[in-house]
């Protein structure tokens, strides 16, 4: 009996230490993934701020012949985008570069042969980021302050090569998708009840609802009270944070 006694103590020992020492493995591996998280670099996807302000944003990389249309769009409701433009399509249409920049929008890159940044090392993405630099600044005589990786497809290597040149890596919060075949209604509809303070919203030019829509959703978003700046205007450019979820926070 007093044997069996000690073997219980035994075991009752033994259970409690592997469950201690699982209790603290669990909480270890949860602050290695914390951290982890924490520790991955984000771009700016949006910005905390109390002024009914937002930012509307193109990728340029297919075609040009809604350039004019966009450019009357923005014109009627006073509104400043921001067109992050591919290098090579710059080279085709920089005609195009120059409407938007003389018509008062920020010109922002969208890297030089839209490559996808996740393949590639640190040295290329720069390099992809410097030539199309190169492109826009010779046609705006204007410095690019503003990037957006291939198909927002960003790493802590693209974000690090952009602040190596002095630009901000911007992603976005408000996906029109009108680039997969959506009809006006149904672009109109995925944006406006998305919008909030801060919102910055991706367009795309070279598509053929994108003009009549936009029309209709800054139309929409300006009888809520919101005006449309730059996203060089939107973020702030020191003190500040970005949270888990790529929202840019004022630091008091």
């Amino acid at each position: 009996m007093r044997i069996w006694t000690v073997k219980k103590r035994t075991l009752i020992i033994v259970f409690c230490f592997f469950l201690i020492l699982g209790i603290l493995a669990g909480l270890i591996a949860q602050k290695s993934v914390d951290a982890a998280a924490t520790a991955r670099k984000l771009p700016v996807y949006s910005v905390e701020t109390d002024e009914k302000k937002i930012a509307v944003t193109f990728d340029a990389a297919w075609t040009d012949q809604d350039t004019g249309d966009i450019i009357e769009v923005l014109k009627k409701h006073n509104a400043k985008a921001t067109f992050f433009i591919v290098g090579e399509w710059a080279s085709k249409f920089p005609e195009s570069v120059k409407a938007f920049y003389d018509a008062g929008h920020t010109i922002a890159n969208h890297s030089d042969t839209h490559k996808a940044f996740s393949s590639c090392g640190y040295d290329e993405i720069r390099l992809e980021l410097e030539n199309c630099n190169e492109k826009l600044e010779g046609i705006t005589n204007s410095k690019v302050t503003l990037a957006r990786a291939p198909s927002g497809d960003y790493t802590d290597q693209s974000i690090d090569a952009a602040a190596a040149l002095g630009m901000t890596m911007i992603q976005w919060n408000v996906d029109s998708l009108d680039y997969t075949g959506l009809s006006v209604d149904e672009i109109v509809n995925r944006v406006v009840p998305s919008v909030s303070n801060g919102a910055i919203i991706l367009f795309h030019n070279g598509v053929d609802n994108t003009a009549p829509a936009l029309d209709i959703i800054l139309t929409q978003l300006e009888k809520q009270g919101y005006s449309f700046v730059g996203v060089d205007e939107l973020i702030y450019k020191e003190n500040y944070t970005i949270d888990h979820t790529g929202r840019q926070k004022k630091l008091d």
